[in-house]
């Protein structure tokens, strides 16, 4: 359905996106993960022909993107990390108008509309203005609004960004629906576990490149190597004398706990034991778990994902 190739994008002096490869099959889920600033908006906006690229290839359902703009616009269906409704126009108001950019008409732009409207759990707010709804309807009508000509491709820039929980799990509900419903989906997120639970395959992102792709257990063949353990520590912790043992990569901490990337050393976790127990910290829980995306992530770049 997608194909991007060899990307480039500069601003000024600064590489935002640099030769990036990726491709996306109909009827998957694809995610483009990475942390604020990583190049994931700036490719969004090459695909969907937001911007000019410097460099490479981009080829949507077959068709070349810069000799068949307009073709290919109405294969996508956009949602952008802004919202893009008009908060004056009620819920339905919003909808139809953006249908009809897509040259929805009559009976069919009333249907469309409806269907839509109750696929976001929107339907019985369709005549409240848009600037009455909390943060999350809106992202939920943003995600209308990209949706009502029933494109090919669905691409979702960071939509559930400052949202409650109930409307980010109302989103993601949506968008599996969507994809049961054969829909191809281009989906960007900063948020691992969204990726985890929504991505047939997914892409990292760093510093405007491609760091990683691959299904989740592709990924997790990266790190094969590597394991990870998370204790949670009270007392004064001898930070730069764990950092020394042989064989730790990185250590993560958030509040108490620490979460120790090792690699292929069977003595680790002994000598990890043996210096906290001679400085005296307490160790009040301790788990080995297998890497998830934010672990693999923090392997492959050394930052963590949400830096």
């Amino acid at each position: 359905m997608l194909q991007a190739k060899d990307l480039i994008k500069r601003y000024d002096k600064t590489l935002a996106v640099s030769s990036i490869s990726f491709s996306v099959k109909k009827g998957e889920i694809f995610g483009l993960l990475g942390p604020n600033g990583a190049g994931k908006s700036t490719t969004i906006n090459i695909i969907t022909g937001l911007i000019r690229k410097d460099g490479g290839k981009v080829t949507i359902d077959g068709l070349d993107l810069d000799r068949e703009l307009t073709q290919c616009k109405h294969k996508l269906g956009i949602v952008p990390q802004d919202l893009a409704i008009y908060n004056d126009l009620t819920a339905e108001q919003n909808v139809r108008f953006f249908g009809s950019l897509y040259g929805l008409r009559g009976k069919q732009l009333e249907e469309s509309a409806r269907e839509t409207l109750k696929l976001v759990g929107l339907y019985d707010h369709r005549r409240q203005r848009a600037k009455t709804f909390s943060g999350g309807m809106k992202r939920r009508l943003n995600i209308a609004c990209g949706l009502v000509h029933k494109p090919q491709l669905l691409i979702l820039d960071e939509p559930t960004v400052g949202i409650d929980p109930q409307s980010r799990n109302h989103i993601l509900e949506s968008i599996l629906e969507l994809n049961r419903q054969g829909m191809t989906v281009l989906y960007t997120t900063h948020y691992m576990e969204e990726a985890q639970q929504l991505c047939q395959r997914i892409a990292i992102m760093d510093s405007g490149q491609i760091v990683a792709q691959g299904s989740l257990a592709q990924l997790k063949a990266l790190v094969q190597e590597h394991w990870y353990i998370t204790m949670s520590l009270q007392g004064t912790v001898p930070l730069e004398k764990l950092r020394l043992v042989s064989g730790v990569e990185q250590i993560d901490i958030r509040e108490n706990s620490y979460r120790f990337t090792l690699k292929d050393k069977k003595n680790q976790l002994r000598d990890l034991l043996d210096l906290l127990i001679h400085d005296q910290v307490e160790i009040t829980d301790m788990a080995i778990s297998e890497p998830d995306l934010e672990d693999i992530f923090l392997t492959l770049t050394g930052k963590r994902l949400r830096d």
